[in-house]
């Protein structure tokens, strides 16, 4: 597949209803410039609610945001918003498109494509990259790169994505190039039959293996978290947990445990909030933080949080057949990795999972209980 672009043209927003001498062109942009000649009727009124009342299908808030971008000229000066507007008097509007414009965009971007055919793409995701537009990422998100990638992907729901890893989170993801396959891996999604594994390094000793079953909720005191709750609303989840390794980088420092997070469920931040919850937060986390030993703050152990989606496990949509794709941990993770002690054997990719009892049958154990909030239990 050779990378490209989608461009579209459109007609801007309530341009079929102006009159010939109210809309133009500037000069070398493709922005639209609405004049207006103000009336008897706007004489004393401020500018920005001369132009929402003009302009009823263009909200008061981007209105002002025009103005702010000295988008709004009122006789031929940048003006702002208190300005009074008098009889005869020229406004010029040039109309800026909203942040959202550009969420459904194609933009060229490096994708690390690790293996595709005409049903799925399987992505290595770098650290920091957004998988999804929204408010403040309307642009530069995997979203926008797939469409780029393959134009094709614009007749599929949400450009074929079917689950996210966090901005900071790096590793596998798989992309549906189709509606059925979006629709089969979507139904795999939902009977829990997709393996996703992750490798973190987190503060704290912990046993070999253990289970957190806790329900999750948005933190009423700050919407970008989560939290363990027993709300009505609060969602299932749980995430089986393998240590693989504990290192030490002083003595008198707590120690620090890499570990392979399996999930069950796949919920908005689930393995930063069920370490966070048990006193294990990951190294870096920005927002799960609350339990980080003081000893092992403020190091700039990392600009993200140390997680990392190393292996991918499904159906194909279409074959049948399971397929598995490993990862190695990037840069970053691997500097930090040998920093603490991590062999070059160990920062291979894993060509097995790190769980090598059935899911199922760990959880069944009688020794397996959930772990909460310091109660612990090995599956």
């Amino acid at each position: 597949m050779v990378p490209g672009t989608a461009l579209a043209t459109r007609e801007p927003s309530g341009a079929q209803d102006l009159e010939a001498d109210e809309f133009d062109l500037l000069a070398g942009d493709g922005a639209p410039v609405r004049r207006l000649v103000v009336g008897p009727e706007g004489n004393g009124v401020r500018l920005d609610k001369y132009l929402a009342g003009r302009l009823p299908e263009v909200s008061r808030s981007r209105i002002q945001r025009w103005i702010e971008d000295d988008a709004v000229r009122l006789n031929g000066a940048a003006a702002r918003a208190r300005a009074s507007v008098y009889e005869d008097d020229t406004i010029e509007v040039q109309e800026r498109a909203t942040p959202e414009a550009s969420a459904f965009a194609p933009e060229p971007m490096h994708l690390p494509v690790v293996w595709q055919d005409e049903e799925i793409i399987v992505i290595d995701k770098p650290a920091g990259l957004v998988v999804h537009p929204g408010a403040g990422n309307w642009s530069g998100t995997l979203l926008n790169g797939l469409l780029a990638y393959d134009p094709g992907l614009a007749s599929v729901p949400r450009a074929g994505i079917v689950h996210r890893l966090d901005a900071g989170t790096s590793g596998l993801m798989v992309v549906a190039r189709t509606v059925a396959a979006q629709v089969d891996l979507v139904r795999q999604l939902q009977a829990r039959s997709v393996v996703r594994e992750y490798w973190a390094l987190v503060a704290g000793a912990l046993e070999p293996a253990i289970t957190i079953d806790a329900a999750l909720a948005r933190d009423p005191r700050n919407p970008v978290r989560f939290r363990v709750s027993k709300a009505a609303a609060a969602r299932s989840a749980r995430t089986f947990v393998r240590r693989l390794a504990e290192w030490r980088i002083e003595e008198s420092t707590p120690p620090i445990s890499w570990i392979a997070c399996r999930l069950d469920t796949g919920r908005t931040h689930q393995i930063r909030v069920h370490l966070e919850s048990i006193g294990h937060p990951l190294l870096g986390d920005p927002l799960y933080c609350r339990h980080m030993p003081a000893a092992l703050d403020g190091r700039g152990w990392l600009s993200r949080q140390a997680l990392h989606a190393c292996r991918l496990e499904l159906q194909h949509p279409v074959r049948r057949q399971t397929m598995a794709w490993s990862s190695a941990p990037p840069d970053d993770m691997r500097s930090l990795m040998r920093r603490l002690g991590a062999s070059e054997e160990q920062l291979r990719p894993p060509l097995q999972g790190a769980f090598s009892r059935g899911l199922a049958e760990a959880a069944a154990a009688p020794d397996a209980h959930a772990r909460r909030r310091g109660s612990a239990g090995a599956p």
